[in-house]
C-alpha cells in the first residue's frame, strides 16, 4: 500500500471511530440504543423498513458510516497532497474542512434521505464539535504526516 493510501485509511479509521463513538454518546443521552441509531444509518441504502431488522443492517450502516469517511478522508488527503499550505496550517485546513463536511452532509447528503431537520442549538454544538474536533483535525493531521 503506497503511503498515500495508508495515510488514508489511518485517517479513516481514526476519525471514523471518534465520530461514531460521539454519536454513540449522543444517542445514549438522548434515551435510544446505539444499535437503533446504526440501524438509522444502515436505512440509508436499505430503506425505510430497514429500522426493524437486526444486527445485520446495524453493521450495514456502521460499514456505511466507514466507507463515507474514507471518501471524507480521500479527498482531504488527496487535497493536501496538491496543497502544501493544507499540510503546513493544518490546525485551520482541519477546523475548516470539519465545517464543510458538516455543511455537506447536512445541506446535500443528508436532505434528500432524510428530509430538512430543524438545528437545535445544543445539537448544533454537538454536530460542529464531532465534524471539526473528531473528523476535521484528526484528518487534517494524518495528512500532515
Amino acid at each position: 500500500m503506497t503511503k498515500t493510501g495508508r495515510t488514508i485509511v489511518n485517517a479513516t479509521l481514526v476519525a471514523g471511530t471518534l465520530d461514531i463513538l460521539s454519536a454513540v454518546v449522543y444517542t445514549l443521552m438522548a434515551g435510544r440504543q446505539p444499535i437503533t441509531m446504526l440501524k438509522f444509518l444502515g436505512s440509508a441504502v436499505l430503506g425505510d423498513d430497514a429500522v426493524k431488522g437486526g444486527v445485520e443492517v446495524a453493521l450495514t450502516g456502521l460499514a456505511l458510516h466507514f466507507a463515507i469517511m474514507a471518501v471524507i478522508a480521500a479527498v482531504f488527503v488527496a487535497a493536501a497532497n496538491r496543497m502544501p499550505v493544507l499540510k503546513t496550517s493544518w490546525i485551520m485546513a482541519g477546523i475548516t474542512y470539519g465545517f464543510g463536511v458538516w455543511l455537506v452532509m447536512n445541506f446535500v447528503v443528508l436532505p434528500p434521505r432524510f428530509g430538512w431537520h430543524p438545528f437545535q442549538p445544543r445539537g448544533l454544538a454537538e454536530q460542529f464539535f464531532s465534524h471539526i474536533v473528531l473528523v476535521g483535525l484528526p484528518i487534517a493531521w494524518f495528512a500532515k504526516r
